[in-house]
């Protein structure tokens, strides 16, 4: 197999926990090997949005979108501290069970990663800060084919959905993952592989997002929102 990328773009929604997993491994492929990461925006509840429901860059705030904010926010100051604000507001809704759109709770997270005081409040006014979440999602589905996250797309090769894993690799473990999907993306008419998931799979997975599970508000099938 040819060498691994050096970069690779990957797309997230704070709210999903399959994404904030596998950030959690890239992370540590990051750490293990050097590899720059480009922090992109995907929205969940433009994808499931639902017809005559407001669009959420027409609400004040919204599950997703208004953390996104926030990240397109700090990613003009720093990708990596975007990526920080990504990482510590993920943390706190899927392994704490907090909610990073209620204002108090983001602006705590906001000033333990070092942020600007007035992060939560310019990212909120500045109107475009919409258009970078939208730029980033859309090109996701448009030209990436992107129906959900995660979505790593490497230097070299073609976007990848996934890898869905749970819990995070670590170490050599992690490496080795790294150089597998990199591998598949080399493939330009590879479009899917899928590990169907059992009964103890399902229990194993609702066991891990316990916390998530308990913090979520919005729509599913399990939880609906009116």
């Amino acid at each position: 197999m040819a060498s691994a990328p050096d970069t690779v773009d990957f797309y997230f929604d704070t709210m999903c926990p399959y994404a904030h997993q596998t950030s959690l491994w890239i992370r540590e492929v990051q750490r293990l090997t050097g590899l720059r990461v480009n922090w992109k925006f995907f929205s969940l509840e433009v994808i499931n949005h639902v017809d005559g429901k407001k669009m959420p860059w027409e609400r004040d705030i919204s599950y997703g979108w208004t953390p996104l904010r926030i990240a397109a926010w700090l990613r003009r100051i720093d990708n990596d501290l975007c990526g920080a604000w990504y990482l510590a507001s993920a943390n706190a809704l899927h392994l704490e069970g907090q909610r990073p759109y209620e204002e108090a709770t983001a602006r705590r997270l906001l000033a333990s990663i070092g942020a600007p005081d007035a992060a939560w409040q310019s990212a909120l006014d500045d109107k475009t800060t919409h258009d970078d979440v939208r730029r980033d999602h859309d090109h996701a589905v448009q030209h990436l084919g992107g129906f959900g996250v995660p979505i790593l797309l490497p230097s070299k090769g073609r976007a990848v959905f996934g890898p869905v894993i749970v819990p995070a690799p670590t170490g050599d473990d992690a490496v080795r993952l790294w150089q597998l999907v990199c591998g598949m993306a080399e493939f330009p008419h590879f479009y899917e592989l899928k590990v169907p998931k059992t009964p103890d799979d399902m229990t194993h997975i609702a066991n891990a997002f316990n916390p998530y599970l308990r913090a979520r508000e919005w729509q599913t099938v399990q939880n609906p929102a009116l």
